[in-house]
């Protein structure tokens, strides 16, 4: 090989090698089986939550501008009424630009769970969502058991028999 190469390709190699130490790690989505990430997000009323320990949670990213989001809701409050008495928690968490878009919708939809905003799309993008909507359901373990992507029939026979079994386990950490 001549030199003008090799001096080419070293130059191309040394780019490369700098350029990959200056990119951002790679966000890494949340799969079933893992344990849930943490997350600290404002609620409606601007205190830092994150997601509640010992208790089953359906974890659902949605928008009020996405059709199938707003489309799932309804029965999304049905189970959440159905079963809030058990050791159930629905966290949404809004990836809205608009805080008072969420906030009328909420209200208009009587979503009595908490409700999360996610200006910024951070934690949505940090479970690998960026399509909506997507729901994680977690067990009381902390453990992602379900990865449910598009807009759910939440009192499906099926999904209620499936949280009521999740319900049933014990903890066991």
């Amino acid at each position: 090989m001549n030199k003008r190469l090799i001096a080419a390709l070293a130059l191309v190699v040394v780019v490369g090698v700098a350029l990959s130490t200056l990119m951002p790690e790679a966000v890494k989505p949340v799969r079933v089986g893992d344990l849930v990430k943490p997350i600290s997000l404002p609620d409606l009323q601007d205190k830092l939550q994150g997601l509640p320990k010992g208790k089953v949670v359906l974890l659902n990213f949605w928008a009020t501008w996405c059709p199938p989001c707003r489309k799932e809701v309804p029965s999304m409050v049905k189970l959440y009424n159905q079963l809030k008495d058990k050791d159930f928690e629905i966290v949404a968490v809004s990836v809205d630009r608009s805080r008072d878009d969420v906030v009328k919708f909420v209200k208009e939809q009587n979503m009595t769970f908490t409700v999360l905003h996610d200006v910024d799309s951070t934690t949505a993008q940090g479970y690998g969502v960026f399509r909506y909507p997507e729901t994680f359901i977690i067990d009381k373990n902390g453990k992602i058991r379900q990865h449910l992507n598009g807009a759910v029939e939440w009192m499906a026979p099926e999904l209620t028999d499936y949280i009521e079994k999740l319900l049933a386990e014990p903890i066991t950490k």
